[in-house]
Parts: C-alpha cells; structure tokens; sequence
C-alpha cells in the first residue's frame, strides 16, 4: 500500500519527506542512482513526519517487535518502536551479532547475503513490524520476514521509506495478503506494507 492510498493523499509531509533525500548519480558505481537518506536525517521537520506517519498508521496494531534491517533500518526503527511501545531488534549482516542466532539467507543479483537475528530476541506469537529505509527487489524484505516467522511472529507490515519506480513497485505492492509464497523478486505476500515515497528528487 503506497502512502497515498493509505488515508495521506495530498499530505504535504510527503512531499516535504521526498525533496530531504538527495539523489546521488553513479554511487558506489556507475549506473547506481544512490538514495541518501542522511539528508533526511538532517532535516530535523521531515525526520520526525517520516517517524510521525509510521508511528500513527502503527500505534494501535498492537506490535510488539520493531525489526530493523541493517544497517538503515536501525535509523527509523527505534524511534518507531520507542513511540508505540515495542521493542526493537536489529537485524544484522553476518557475525555482527555476539552469542546465538538464528539466521536466513537471501539471493542477490550476484550472490547472496544473510540476516541475523538473537535467538530468543522475539518470541512465538508476537506482532511484528519490520522497518527498512528503502525496497529494491524485495529481496532483504523477505527474508526479514522467513525470519521472524520460523520463530514463530506474526509479521504485520514492512514499511520502507523509499521505493525504486524502475523495478516496477506498483505491481510488487499490489500483491494482496493472503495469498501464499515467496519469490526474491518480490515482497512475500504473507505480510503487509506502506510505502512512503516513490520517487525522490533531490540529486546532489
């Protein structure tokens, strides 16, 4: 569900949000049109609309568990977490964490990664809601969500800031709850999402 179908049509915020994030061609590679998110950090009025507009679309969900994909997911999701009273755990790269995990791996264009999550950080049948700064493919998304749920939550949404119009979102976010699978080019249908911003515009 984008922003604007989820009750925020014609909320200035947005905008105000999407022009914070500088747009920086060709980082790290040529090609790449890298999303900053650090200059929303330093726009002290946007920051807290982006947190203000997850924490009122989440208070009343009865989420337990704010789950944080590293390392951008870190930023919103302790705040988020902190205003309607959930915990936060982070999901972290490969051997970041000290002590037992439990882990899930995921494809990427060339290769794969992992996340990392404490083994006893989230327990059967709590509520979850998990928070990246941006989606691509999905593929980070998903398996936050495999995650979480081979211990036994309930993933409520995904909420990123920022999602890529080139990989075509509308139809990834059309999706309905409900139906059943996983595919790594594709947020898993078994939760639901908001999206706040399509497409920034700010290039530096």
């Amino acid at each position: 569900m984008f922003a604007e179908e989820n009750g925020l049509r014609g909320d200035p915020r947005l905008q105000a949000i999407s022009e914070a994030i500088r747009v920086v061609p060709h980082f790290p590679k040529p090609g790449i049109m890298f999303q900053d998110i650090t200059t929303l950090l330093l726009d002290h009025k946007a920051f807290k609309d982006t947190v203000d507009i997850f924490v009122d679309r989440y208070r009343d969900m009865d989420i337990s568990v704010v789950a944080g994909v590293e390392a951008r997911g870190f930023m919103f999701g302790p705040s988020i977490a902190l205003a309607i009273g959930a915990k936060f755990v982070p999901l972290r790269k490969p051997r970041k964490l000290p002590g037992e995990v439990i882990s899930e791996s995921y494809v990427l264009e060339y290769g794969t990664d992992c996340l990392e999550m404490h083994v006893g950080a989230v327990q059967p049948g709590e509520r979850a809601l998990v928070i990246d700064d941006l989606v691509a493919t999905g593929g980070t998304l998903s398996a936050a969500i495999r995650l979480l749920e081979r211990v036994g939550a309930e993933v409520v949404e995904c909420a990123c800031v920022i999602g890529l119009p080139e990989n075509k979102l509308h139809s990834v976010w059309g999706i309905h709850r409900g139906r059943t699978g996983y595919d790594r080019t594709m947020v898993p249908v078994s939760a639901g999402f908001l999206l706040l911003v399509m497409e920034p515009c700010k290039q530096a």
